[in-house]
């Protein structure tokens, strides 16, 4: 066994915008197996990869298939237009190119590669970009929401348009973008500046989205794609409510499906590889495309996920053999079993994924004001209490530094420790309120203020997630020192049930996707796809509106710490610490290195090799 520490990308995961150019993905780099566009793919070389979370659909924009389960697989099967490398620079992708044309307004041009096309032969044009940027803008929505109670989305009734999506800057895009008689560039402008729009649209694993000759084709009934694409683009331009309520019907639940689809619409792609095998749970299947149009040179032909949620069990797999190469929770069970394999590396550090409680303000529940007959700050005093019993220092100390002897708490929602904004932002941010090591006396004093005695909480939390078990029955402990009585509701389906309602606290992580000060707005602001506690605030909203326009560094640093004083004061939640990342594979790989965004350990497939 070799044991190595990851690169430390860690240090600007929550910086400014890190801009660089390079080769595309693979571009002309050759190695053993890798064919023209990929094609080969290595001859016969496979690798297995374990995943803990199955895959679920290919349109990650939805809020269903916004998961790294989907990402992952979405990155290798589609191109982008820019992705981050293991330093966490901004690389340019093989879809085209993205440029600002001018700075007032912010206009922002995408040209797509002449040669770029579908795997059914269709070329990519403004109708796939534009209808990602509808979808994602919330502007052409006729009601704010289509879900039922337990958050799934549901079919408009007709004439109702509903994208279930939402993205800060496409929503910022608010008229129809110039479009080249070839289709092949699309000029965006903006409504105000927007520090972010180089990774707005195309980014990773998100690519340019779901192809819209097939949407056309599902929603409106129309076979040819070249039609189907007008089709789009006139129901857009036109704001036809009648057209725009099939496409988005289409658009949001068409291509979701948890094992291999019978109609291979939906696995139309364009990148370098096809899914070619899912069953449900199990494993899914990627095989190099012999017909991919790009320049990205794939040095494997089969690339397999195998599915299982214990970590334990995946290095049980990397042992006999079954599973290559995988990124499992990390605990130090896991990191001592892996340790022992001979033939396996493994590589430790940081990862992209930060641990956090947040709480519900909307479910008539113990912080919810409606069950103190609209009294807020009874309601925030109950929230504030619970926050300052969660054991941060003892979790640490207990789970997380047997992993990595340098972790320390996380005391900012924004910054990773050791980012040049970290020390700045915690030093401005009021998470003083809230020690690492609990203030069982503060939360009692603060409970009595409120006049409330023993609340009820119903925590929610992955159940087979060891890790998350040992965090939960630490906080129960606190919290019931405190006063709190802590309803224990561990559930392997917790993903689905995020924003129902159905909890009071829950403890899950978030992934960063970009660098920029706009990748977790959605976590805050009113109504947004990601605010699952339904918690609202005017002036936070308007706090967000400055930070997304704002340019200069030393204002952004202000202006979160302006951000996290208030989402704390008003005991939205806390970080707790970043995930200690373990990043194991057996000796037949090579290529194999991780970042701190996502797609993580995915983020240069196409270098990936087996002996």
């Amino acid at each position: 066994m070799k044991r190595r520490l990851l690169a430390s990308g860690a240090g600007l995961a929550a910086a400014a915008l890190v801009l660089s150019a390079c080769t595309p993905p693979g571009g002309g780099s050759g190695g053993d197996g890798g064919g023209e566009g990929g094609g080969e793919g290595g001859g016969d070389s496979v690798i297995n990869v374990g995943w803990n979370e199955p895959f679920r659909s290919t349109n990650t924009m939805t809020a269903n298939g916004n998961a790294v389960a989907n990402s992952i697989v979405t990155y290798m099967m589609n191109d982008n237009f820019k992705y981050y490398d293991d330093n966490l620079e901004l690389q340019d992708g093989t879809l085209g190119t993205v440029e600002q044309v001018s700075e007032d307004p912010l206009q922002v041009k995408y040209t797509l590669n002449a040669d770029a096309a579908w795997s059914d032969g269709t070329p990519i044009d403004a109708a796939d970009l534009v209808l990602t940027w509808a979808a994602q803008s919330a502007n052409f929505n006729t009601v704010e929401s289509n879900n039922d109670d337990e958050g799934n989305v549901q079919e408009n009734p007709e004439g109702t348009v509903y994208f279930d999506s939402s993205n800060i800057g496409p929503g910022l895009i608010e008229d129809f973008p110039e479009i080249s008689e070839d289709g092949k560039e699309i000029t965006f402008e903006y409504s105000k500046p927007f520090a972010d729009w180089e990774t707005s649209l195309g980014l990773g694993g998100d690519g340019i989205g779901v192809p819209a000759h097939i949407v056309g084709k599902k929603a409106l009934g129309t076979e040819d794609a070249a039609a189907a694409k007008q089709e789009i683009l006139d129901a857009l331009e036109n704001e036809d409510a009648e057209a725009l309520s099939k496409i988005s019907n289409t658009w949001n639940t068409a291509f979701d499906f948890t094992s291999l689809p019978d109609d291979p619409d939906l696995l139309v792609h364009n990148g370098p590889y096809k899914m070619t095998a899912f069953e449900e749970g199990q494993y899914l299947t990627l095989e190099a495309d012999e017909n991919y149009w790009g320049p990205t040179e794939t040095q494997v032909q089969t690339v397999t996920f195998r599915y299982n949620e214990d970590p334990m069990a995946m290095v049980q797999a990397i042992e006999n053999g079954e599973v290559d190469i995988t990124q499992p929770q990390a605990t130090a069970d896991v990191l001592q079993a892996a340790e022992g394999i001979e033939g396996v590396t493994v590589d430790t550090g940081d990862g992209a994924t930060y641990e956090h409680v947040d709480l519900t303000f909307n479910n008539n529940g113990p912080f919810d004001p409606a069950t103190y007959d609209g009294d807020e700050e009874k309601a925030k005093k109950v929230r504030q209490a619970f926050l300052m019993t969660i054991p941060r220092e003892q979790i640490v100390e207990t789970i997380i530094k047997p992993l990595n002897d340098a972790a320390v708490v996380r005391d900012s929602l924004y910054q990773v420790p050791g980012a040049p904004m970290y020390d700045g932002v915690v030093e401005n941010n009021g998470s003083d309120m809230y020690p690492a090591a609990a203030d069982i006396e503060g939360a009692k004093a603060l409970l009595e203020e409120a006049g409330v005695e023993a609340p009820e909480v119903r925590f929610l939390y992955g159940a087979s997630n060891q890790r998350r078990a040992q965090q939960f029955q630490l906080i129960k402990e606190s919290a019931e020192e405190a006063g709190f009585t802590v309803i224990e509701d561990g559930d392997d389906n917790w993903g689905t049930r995020l924003g129902d309602g159905t909890y009071d606290a829950s403890l899950f992580g978030w992934q960063s996707t970009t660098t920029g000060v706009s990748d977790v707005d959605a976590n805050w602001r009113s109504g947004a796809q990601n605010n699952y506690g339904g918690f609202s605030s005017e002036e936070v909203d308007g706090m967000l509106d400055d930070l997304l326009s704002e340019t200069d560094e030393a204002a952004q640093e202000e202006g979160i710490a302006e951000v996290e004083r208030a989402l704390l004061e008003d005991g939205f939640g806390v970080p707790i610490f970043q995930h200690p990342e373990l990043l194991i594979y057996r000796d037949r790989v090579q290529g194999a290195s991780s970042t701190t965004v996502s797609p993580t350990m995915f983020w240069n497939y196409w270098e990936w090799q087996v002996s």
